[in-house]
């Protein structure tokens, strides 16, 4: 859409020229701007609501050339910890610092081109979780009430 000029009637403002200019006065009403400033100044806040305007695509996008992780692959998996490709610090489990960066672990696992059966939490806590859930019972059915034999009755003998 054309920027309207003074000659146009103002039916032609759009809703982010509007809202341009409401942020604009409310800003300078707060704010000592110079003169000179002042068209910069429109145009900088109209640029970025455009920007925002625009539908984002919903797929991160992508650099074409490969990100270099952090530490090397082979060293970022250790008994105790996973060390994070993307910032080299060290973890337990991956997933919630993945949910931080938006990442899920198959997004995780194809941005660095790592195997399916890539651990995403560490040996050793995957085994103390494992040891305690089967400590408490868990993963095992229940033992079905087996029932009860029959109770035998001593048979009276006959009065006689």
């Amino acid at each position: 859409m054309e920027t309207p000029t003074l000659d146009e009637p103002a039916s032609v403002v759009s809703p982010i020229m509007e809202i341009t200019a409401q942020l604009v006065s409310a800003y300078v009403a707060k704010n000592p701007v110079p003169m000179s400033e002042f068209p910069g100044l429109i145009e900088s806040v109209h640029t970025k609501l455009n920007a925002l305007n625009q539908p984002a695509s919903a797929e991160p996008a992508i650099s074409s050339e490969k990100a270099k992780p952090a530490v090397p692959v082979k060293k970022s998996i250790t008994p105790d910890y996973i060390i994070s490709l993307e910032d080299g610090k060290q973890y337990k489990t991956l997933r919630r610092h993945l949910a931080k960066l938006g990442l899920s672990p198959d997004q995780y696992r194809a941005k660095w081109s790592l195997p399916a059966d890539y651990p995403m939490v560490a040996a050793s806590y995957a085994a103390n979780r494992s040891m305690l859930a089967k400590k408490m019972g868990l993963g095992r059915r229940p033992k079905s009430a087996a029932e009860p034999a029959p109770v035998q009755r001593r048979s009276r003998k006959p009065k006689a």
